[in-house]
């Protein structure tokens, strides 16, 4: 069997629901923070952050992935207390109105992560990889829940100053492999990776992440990729945040097409569009 159908073999049980590798899901992105990079804060006030999520969910969310600390570059850490008050309200609010939604919580903390699983969310997504609190993992692991790896140099202070300088793919590809083996250890079976686009790399390097996203399948486990609205598509075609719209797009149709299983987007009905026009071309990556 090779290392892509390995992969496209995969299934994790998520809640109630199966999620079967051989598609494609899409992550939609609730940020309760007020200096979020793609939205100014819009959805800081809980009711907004509520409307927001079920938007996405109707538009086709399978994932809403609920974040109360920016990463944008040049970013600083807020404390946990902070943290906890903006994302478990939202949570616990989103899933009064629709139980069966499948929740993320985008956090480097254990304690949020740990509160966040108790109240229902079922997935944490790390952009630290547990470096920067291991007891995440053991968090994680004690509830089944499953965690998104990711891979980023420095930290959101200071990953842009001094990105990663050379052969970027088998630095991630190993990073990553290295970090999945460690999840592993505490007990952690349903694992998914994030390249990190954006996140302590080049304008280049990040292009050569999306042309590389087969050779991190071979890691074994389903690749995410977040591009939307991302700084290296700016620069690129010298457009605002609120311009990037179409290169986001077609950087996601890449993105699926090279390989990622899970598309971590502001905008869902674009990409939904996007798969669907995908599946119906038949092409055999999805």
């Amino acid at each position: 069997m090779s290392v892509n159908n390995v992969v496209d073999s995969l299934i994790y049980k998520i809640g109630d629901k199966d999620f079967r590798f051989n598609i494609n899901y899409i992550m939609g992105v609730v940020n309760v923070t007020p200096d979020s990079f793609s939205d100014g804060g819009k959805y800081y006030r809980l009711t907004d952050a509520v409307d927001k999520a079920l938007k996405l969910i109707d538009d086709g969310a399978d994932i809403i992935d609920i974040g109360g600390e920016s990463s944008r570059p040049g970013s600083e850490s807020i404390n946990e207390l902070e943290e906890i008050e903006r994302v478990i309200p939202v949570i616990e609010a989103i899933l009064k109105v629709n139980k069966n939604i499948v929740i993320s919580v985008d956090t480097t903390k254990s304690n949020v992560a740990r509160l966040a699983l108790d109240k229902g969310a079922l997935m944490v997504n790390d952009i630290s990889a547990g470096q920067y609190d291991e007891m995440i993992f053991e968090v994680i692991a004690s509830y089944t829940a499953t965690v998104v790896l990711m891979h980023m140099k420095g930290n959101p202070s200071t990953m842009q100053i001094n990105p990663i300088e050379k052969d970027v793919l088998r630095v991630v590809s190993y990073y990553l492999a290295e970090r999945a083996k460690v999840a592993q250890e505490f007990g952690i079976d349903k694992i998914i990776l994030d390249p990190g686009i954006g996140f302590g790399k080049t304008v280049n390097q990040n292009f050569e992440l999306l042309r590389g996203l087969t050779k991190l399948n071979e890691i074994g486990y389903p690749v995410l990729v977040g591009v939307s609205k991302k700084s290296f598509l700016g620069k690129t075609f010298n457009l605002e945040i609120n311009e990037r719209e179409i290169p986001t797009l077609i950087s996601e149709v890449i993105s699926i097409i090279n390989g990622a299983k899970i598309i971590r987007t502001h905008n869902v009905k674009n990409v939904l569009y996007a798969k669907k026009l995908i599946e119906l071309a038949g092409n055999n990556y999805v």
